[in-house]
């Protein structure tokens, strides 16, 4: 299941991305997302990751990739440098300071995507009613003492956020079990997706 969705939010954020054009991935991890868009949008492509592991994946995919912190490895880049800036998972399992790297990300790129587990699904609020544990999802597969994820955020909390400083959200796309989800998107997606930009 959980591959399933992530195999939707790669095709979802391929879609978002125009060919030809520059996108910058931030905690890029192995390059798969990259590999994929310079294979078939023809993009120029750069990563960010600080897994060494990670980026020996990168390096044999023929990516470009940088060895940096992403909280910190925006300052060196002018003002929409990209076209994209992508936040795969990045927002809730790497950044520590979200605020910062979303501010910077939108004033390097034109355009950032950035997709996260949604921690309002309704099976991860029946979990911590019924059980008082904290939940396991399809989006969220981890024990609490092994999850990646620093932050814990709802589709709710990310729009009210963007509407709270003036940040446009252009598109959004919710994944539920198998499909998109329509339909109180908080409560029945798994992973939300959004396209933002700021002026």
């Amino acid at each position: 299941m959980f591959r399933y969705i992530r195999e939707l939010e790669f095709q979802t954020i391929c879609n978002y991305i125009k060919e030809e054009s520059s996108v910058l991935d931030l905690g890029c991890g192995d390059c798969e997302l990259l590999h994929r868009l310079i294979k078939n949008k023809n993009i120029k492509a750069q990563g960010i990751e600080i897994d060494e592991k990670e980026i020996y994946k990168c390096v044999q995919k023929g990516v470009s990739v940088l060895h940096e912190d992403i909280e910190y490895g925006l300052s060196e880049y002018k003002d929409k440098s990209f076209d994209y800036i992508v936040l795969q998972q990045s927002l809730s399992e790497v950044v520590r300071q979200p605020e910062k790297v979303i501010q910077e990300a939108l004033r390097v790129g034109k355009k950032v995507i950035i997709s996260f587990s949604n921690f309002a699904h309704y099976r991860a609020r029946l979990q911590i009613f019924l059980k008082g544990k904290t939940p396991v999802t399809p989006s969220l597969p981890y024990s609490w003492y092994d999850t990646p994820n620093l932050h814990f955020l709802s589709l709710s909390d990310f729009i009210e956020y963007c509407k709270e400083r003036k940040i446009n959200i252009e598109k959004t796309t919710y994944l539920g079990i198998k499909r998109k989800a329509y339909l109180f998107p908080n409560v029945f997606a798994l992973v939300g997706i959004f396209m933002i930009s700021q002026n």
